[in-house]
């Protein structure tokens, strides 16, 4: 992993596709004195991602690439984050899946959050299938990017219990308010700090 250097703060590219709630929570997390990540470009997938909108409240460079054509998007995108000196990748709700070569340029250094306790649920619906299964307990789960969909090493992990009535939008939400929290702590312990 990236080494720290002196003060220096780690230049880190959040990718996303949505409401980029995540995203706020990382930015947030960059501005505190404990950080050891300066957020500097905002990537999306879709360029009506609400998660857009914090490029221009905190000030961040954002592309979008449309991954129509994936391996010139990505050309694009390695460049971009080359440019930008870019050492770490934050997927926050990132709905392309990158390429193995992709991957292999930044080995080690593209961390994921995935709303279920892995290796259970990979992949999309993971609420619905949860809930469908019958599980007493769901989560959410950092964990490090290789080649295989939601199989890297796992960084850290958050509990949290069903209630009776639960549904696919209350346990979103709940799981949710827990990533926030994960991502930043999970950052933390990847940096053994």
């Amino acid at each position: 992993m990236v080494l720290l250097t002196g003060n220096r703060r780690i230049r880190t590219a959040v990718f996303i596709s949505g409401k980029g709630s995540n995203l706020k929570s990382l930015i947030k997390f960059s501005k505190t004195n404990k950080s050891p990540i300066s957020v500097e470009l905002i990537i999306s997938s879709n360029s009506k991602a609400k998660g857009l909108n914090y490029a221009t409240i905190y000030k961040i460079k954002k592309n979008v690439l449309n991954f129509k054509n994936n391996n010139l998007s990505e050309k694009k995108l390695l460049s971009i984050l080359k440019i930008k000196n870019i050492k770490l990748i934050c997927l926050a709700g990132f709905m392309k899946i990158l390429s193995n070569n992709f991957i292999k340029k930044f080995k080690g250094k593209i961390l994921n959050i995935h709303p279920s306790l892995l290796p259970k649920y990979k992949g999309l619906n993971t609420h619905e299938r949860v809930l469908n299964n019958k599980e007493k307990y769901s989560g959410c789960t950092v964990h490090f990017v290789n080649s295989r969909l939601d199989s890297g090493k796992i960084i850290l992990q958050k509990k949290v219990k069903i209630s009776k009535n639960e549904t696919k939008t209350s346990l979103a939400k709940k799981i949710l308010a827990q990533e926030h929290k994960l991502y930043p702590k999970a950052i933390l312990k990847v940096f053994n700090l």
